[in-house]
């Protein structure tokens, strides 16, 4: 009796950890660039904290809506291809058999293999071998707009909390330093994470997040300043 280990793929994480990662960087960058724009601008404390609690809820909010008509269009197009292909194989069974083999005679199946292997495939789940074969549908990549929509929601509102924590902590005259220098360490962190779950280098995924992290802020903070002291 032959006993087979129940190997991990990475590419089952891949919707909702794409959703998460984008969240928590958003939610991160954003909130923190919103703080240091508005305390850069001479903003008292009471508007610094109140920007950062607006920016976290609409944004989660925007994240979710965003994220879900967005893998929901994913759907569709799925489910469409699926209809078309479900109608083709109903009317001419023979011909959708044949460009089966063919795609196996492709991937270097001798003629007289493919055929049986499309056969074999076709009997047990036709329209199955087509969309795993012809469309490239899978079960791990397949959209889920709630999913995607609910994860992207909590990480961007899991990632906000951190820079608003972080301002609602630190005195008004360190503020702004101290925002920057610990969302740079939060954006590393994540990056760090959501790289490694992914299955890549840790180094790689953070660097890539700091600079356009610290070239947001800065932006932000320029702007705040410019503004602020016009008006």
């Amino acid at each position: 009796m032959h006993s087979h280990a129940h190997e991990h793929h990475l590419g089952g994480r891949a919707g909702w950890l794409r959703a998460a990662v984008l969240g928590a960087n958003d939610g991160i960058l954003s909130t923190s660039s919103l703080i240091v724009g508005v305390a850069a601008g001479g903003g008292e404390s009471r508007a610094i904290l109140l920007s950062g609690v607006a920016g976290l809820v609409g944004g989660a909010l925007a994240m979710a809506a965003g994220e879900y008509v967005s893998v929901s269009s994913q759907s569709d197009t799925e489910a469409a291809d699926l209809d078309k292909e479900r109608a083709e194989i109903a009317a001419n069974p023979q011909a959708e058999l044949r460009e089966l083999a063919g795609i196996y005679v492709g991937r270097g199946l001798e003629p007289a293999l493919a055929l049986q292997v499309a056969e074999a495939l076709s009997a047990h789940d036709a329209l199955g071998a087509h969309a795993r074969d012809e469309l490239g549908l899978h079960d791990i990549s397949a959209a889920r707009p709630v999913q995607a929509a609910g994860a992207s929601a909590l990480a961007f509102a899991a990632g906000a909390s951190l820079p608003l924590l972080a301002a609602l902590v630190l005195p008004r005259a360190a503020l702004i330093p101290g925002v920057f220098v610990s969302t740079l360490v939060f954006l590393a962190l994540l990056g760090a994470i959501g790289a490694r779950a992914g299955g890549a280098g840790p180094a790689r995924g953070a660097g890539r997040v700091l600079f356009w992290g610290a070239l947001a802020m800065a932006v932000t903070a320029a702007i705040g300043s410019v503004v602020g002291g016009a008006v």
